[in-house]
């Protein structure tokens, strides 16, 4: 390469092999999401534990639930303007932190008001790690892996979810519900402190400063050694939009229609997913399994869910992604009218929580993927947050719901019925986008 040469930092890592630094913050955001699973499931799996113990209605624990969830969303939605305007780095960082500590807080908790003030102060910088790991990931990954790379962070969700299922029951049963807490405090902590000295900065949002041109130099150079240097003219080829970082520019022209139909889709997705991560093992329990057998079904939920993330990513990658999430909701939907239809045994129950859970978590990560595609470097922070954002209202809403159906006394089987309208909802949405997704604001190699 001539010292005078131009390049365009939307495609130069493309053509090339993955490299170690690509690698590493691949690792990196995994990580991240797999402490950020963790957490934000905890408090199901310790939800029966809390009951006996206080001696609480099942419903009591809603306004728990909800709160974490409000702070989920609250963190989203703040936090994406933020990584647009300062970085991606300072914002995944300090997220991890804080909700490491607020769930070290929260492990003193002594009574529903205290818990559920923490849970949501806990929910913020978990709502603002997520999306923002994305949109790094999405910047960090070559075209021809980029769906695939984004949905298999989100693999790092639902094992630090299912090891919650998994580790939890140990954990309660030789130290009681607190010690759940206690693990999803101090772990992340101490990984923040990691991710200070080895997390870089998008490659993408550096070029958009002018005065971080060295930093841009520096961190071109640990991808492909000795590609840039200060005579390096840098340019992008992904269409400039004149707003940076607001909420308003989603909805500008060749993007409103698009962004309503991502936001339903997640919504709804999340809907569903969380009704099950909130209250599946309650609901295990009072169909006459065990609280182990409760355990074991949470956890093969995230398990499933795993394996959707992982090869949702693949399937986007290789085939047109709206019809690839599409008929992933339908399959969550029909999905969950078998497990209606059924006797909640765990012979049955096990294959098909594992297929559920497998269709649900790929809608949502397909959908966080759609949305990194989607938007440009400028405002992708603010559109993955606040799709994120959006969809954990519907988190909140299935948590809430949750509440109101056990408070109703809806058994088992009437539950996952209710579970195929949101799933049809989602679908129906998937075919509008699908049907227009041409925008003239975007890039044709982003869809």
């Amino acid at each position: 390469m001539s010292n005078s040469s131009t390049l365009d930092v939307s495609t130069f890592m493309d053509s090339r092999k993955m490299s170690a630094r690509q690698w590493v913050v691949l690792f990196l955001g995994f990580m991240v999401l797999v402490f950020d699973g963790f957490d934000t499931t905890s408090i199901g799996f310790i939800a029966p534990a809390l009951i006996d113990d206080w001696g609480l209605l099942r419903q009591d624990l809603g306004p728990v639930m909800m709160s974490g969830l409000l702070g989920l969303a609250f963190g989203s939605l703040t936090a994406g303007p933020l990584a647009d305007r300062f970085g991606r780095r300072p914002v995944i960082i300090g997220s991890v932190l804080l909700f490491g500590f607020w769930s070290l807080v929260s492990a003193w908790s002594t009574g529903i008001l205290s818990l559920t003030v923490l849970r949501f102060l806990t929910g913020v910088g978990l709502g603002a790690s997520m999306p923002n790991t994305a949109t790094l990931i999405s910047e960090f990954a070559p075209k021809r892996y980029r769906s695939h790379m984004v949905s298999f962070i989100y693999c790092g969700f639902a094992f630090g979810a299912a090891l919650g299922g998994l580790g939890s029951e140990w954990l309660i049963q030789h130290f009681g519900w607190r010690s759940v807490l206690v693990v999803g405090g101090v772990l992340p902590i101490a990984f923040a402190l990691l991710l200070v000295f080895s997390l870089p900065e998008s490659i993408r949002f550096l070029a958009q400063k002018s005065a971080l041109k060295e930093r841009l130099i520096k961190e071109i150079n640990k991808v492909v050694p000795g590609l840039a240097n200060t005579r390096t003219q840098f340019h992008s080829s992904e269409v400039s939009i004149k707003e940076t970082g607001k909420v308003s520019a989603l909805f500008a022209s060749g993007f409103s229609l698009g962004t309503c139909m991502i936001w339903v889709t997640l919504f709804m997705g999340l809907l569903t997913m969380y009704l099950l991560s909130s209250w599946l093992p309650l609901l295990s329990r009072d169909a006459g399994l065990s609280m182990g057998e409760a355990a074991l079904l949470g956890s093969l939920l995230q398990i499933g869910g795993m394996l959707g993330n992982f090869t949702v990513g693949m399937k986007m990658d290789r085939w047109d992604h709206h019809k690839v999430v599409g008929l992933t909701v339908f399959g969550g939907g029909a999905c969950a009218v078998l497990i209606a239809l059924q006797q909640p045994t765990m012979q049955v129950l096990c294959p098909l929580i594992l297929l559920l859970g497998y269709f649900l978590n790929g809608v949502n990560v397909g959908g966080y993927a759609l949305a990194a595609g989607f938007y440009p470097t400028q405002i992708r922070a603010t559109g993955v947050c606040w799709a994120t954002g959006i969809g954990r209202l519907g988190a909140i809403s299935g948590a809430g719901i949750g509440a109101l159906m056990l408070a109703a006394q809806w058994n088992f089987s009437q539950v996952f019925m209710f579970l195929a309208i949101p799933s049809l909802m989602g679908a129906t949405a998937l075919w509008i986008k699908g049907r227009k997704r041409k925008t003239p604001a975007i890039l044709t190699a982003t869809h």
